[in-house]
């Protein structure tokens, strides 16, 4: 793993109420963005056609003229749910279509409006429900399986607490960002979201495992771990920014999701271990229940 010099850190220049307010502030709007969605669309995040169900074509222009956006959507007779566009692969478009589109129908349209499909995805709603339920199962199941373990490991709450709020902060601010860049829900970003799990509760936990239980004092012992957890987190963030571009040259709009998906929750993941979670073991060593 690549390593770099990891500056250190005066944090006693900043009491732990100015540590906090900018990863909780960060949260408090991520929520009340999710919560606006909410209201005018009916779901925090948007759906992806796996959990809604409907139909989807990918399309090539067979002619200058049907060569754009605009084009894809005037060429249907029924709504068309969103088009994008495949940049390395000029006049090739994926366009979504609401559960219910006749499929045979479809093709018969695209081929008159001088496009060749050259591949099709179809979803039931029934089965879309059905996988919306397991998926909603498995991250509930993952974050509270999550939680315990984390709690065992410790087994007091302000620690233990700590990194469950930290980990639940990385997955609240990039669904919120989800909506605001218009990236929507899949089994691809679903899987986004459970790595980001991982990557919160293993930084979460050197930090607090150096500070617990490593000899040394506070800030010597955090130091220690910034220098392990900070190298981490941001080879894997440049990582995967690296990832997001590429896959968005050539096309993969599922690589790009996932990509930009964990360049948010990363980033995140930052603020809340050595900002909101160090302010709280700060607090619990010199001011709370372990005095």
């Amino acid at each position: 793993m690549p390593t770099f010099d990891v500056p250190e850190v005066d944090y006693t220049r900043y009491s732990n109420r100015q540590l906090a307010a900018v990863p909780v502030g960060l949260f408090v709007l991520a929520l009340l963005v999710l919560a606006g969605w909410y209201v005018l669309n009916g779901t925090p995040v948007s759906l992806g056609i796996e959990f809604t169900g409907g139909t989807e074509l990918t399309l090539h222009a067979s002619t200058a003229q049907a060569a754009s956006q605009s084009a894809v959507r005037q060429a249907f007779t029924v709504p068309v749910a969103s088009v994008q566009s495949i940049p390395s692969a000029g006049g090739t478009y994926v366009a979504t279509f609401g559960p219910g589109a006749n499929t045979t129908a479809l093709h018969e349209q695209a081929v008159a409006g001088h496009y060749n499909v050259t591949q099709t995805y179809t979803t039931s709603a029934t089965f879309a429900g059905s996988t919306q339920r397991l998926t909603l199962y498995g991250l509930v199941g993952s974050f509270v399986g999550m939680a315990l373990v984390v709690f065992v490991l410790f087994r007091t709450f302000v620690p233990s607490g700590a990194v469950v709020l930290s980990a639940l902060g990385d997955i609240v601010v990039p669904l919120a960002l989800m909506d605001v860049f218009g990236i929507k829900l899949s089994l691809g970003t679903v899987a986004a979201l459970l790595m980001l799990v991982g990557y919160s509760v293993d930084s979460d936990i050197l930090l607090t495992n150096h500070v617990l239980r490593r000899s040394g004092g506070f800030y010597e012992s955090v130091h220690r771990a910034m220098r392990t957890g900070v190298t981490m987190t941001v080879t894997s963030l440049a990582a995967m920014a690296v990832m997001a571009v590429v896959a968005y040259v050539f096309g993969i709009g599922l690589l790009t999701s996932i990509g930009t998906i964990l360049v948010f929750g990363l980033t995140t993941d930052l603020l809340n271990t050595y900002m909101f979670n160090l302010s709280l073991l700060r607090w619990y060593k010199y001011e709370g229940v372990s005095q």
